[in-house]
């Protein structure tokens, strides 16, 4: 397990993984913002994006209370013109529609970003979200995250190139925002 906070778990992903993480990734309305509506997901795709090893990026399913909920993962970051710094990005959706708009993400947000400043001393923790993806800005924004650049034909995503907001955490034992 990575971290728990309150009903929250945040824990390493299992082979029965698969399946909800494949029935979540052909859902329209979740990969609206994430993936694309153009590139659904099966059980071979989920263990080629998810499950082969790869040391750059680590995923997590999420839990909350005792049920799995979605998906968070974090990596290094070397993108975006930052200098000198440790910087993590995270990327996370929530595949149960019936638990949006609770403050479930407000929460696995804020805490991934704290886990990551206290655990793996990240400077900042960045995103780069649709601009037109209002409801997680809005949970990022309430989680301590501000938006810094504007990211213009950032991300291919269903067959044109999306602008994206930089968002930033910084560490509070660091630089302030």
């Amino acid at each position: 397990m990575l971290f728990q906070q309150s009903k929250l778990r945040v824990r390493s992903l299992e082979e029965r993984d698969k399946l909800i993480l494949a029935k979540w990734l052909s859902d329209p309305s979740v990969l609206e913002f994430y993936e694309g509506r153009d590139r659904p997901f099966d059980v071979n795709k989920v263990e080629t994006e998810f499950f082969q090893h790869n040391d750059d990026v680590t995923g997590f399913m999420v839990e909350y209370d005792g049920v799995r909920i979605g998906y968070i993962q974090f990596y290094v970051c070397d993108d975006y013109g930052y200098a000198d710094e440790l910087i993590y990005g995270i990327d996370q959706f929530i595949g149960e529609p019936s638990y949006w708009n609770r403050g479930i993400g407000t929460l696995l947000v804020s805490s991934m970003a704290v886990f990551l400043c206290d655990h793996k001393q990240a400077e900042r923790v960045v995103m780069d979200p649709h601009v037109t993806n209002e409801r997680a800005i809005r949970c990022y924004e309430k989680s301590g995250f501000k938006k810094v650049k504007l990211l213009p034909k950032h991300e291919w995503h269903e067959g044109a190139y999306r602008e994206c907001w930089l968002m930033e955490y910084c560490n509070p034992s660091g630089e302030s925002v």
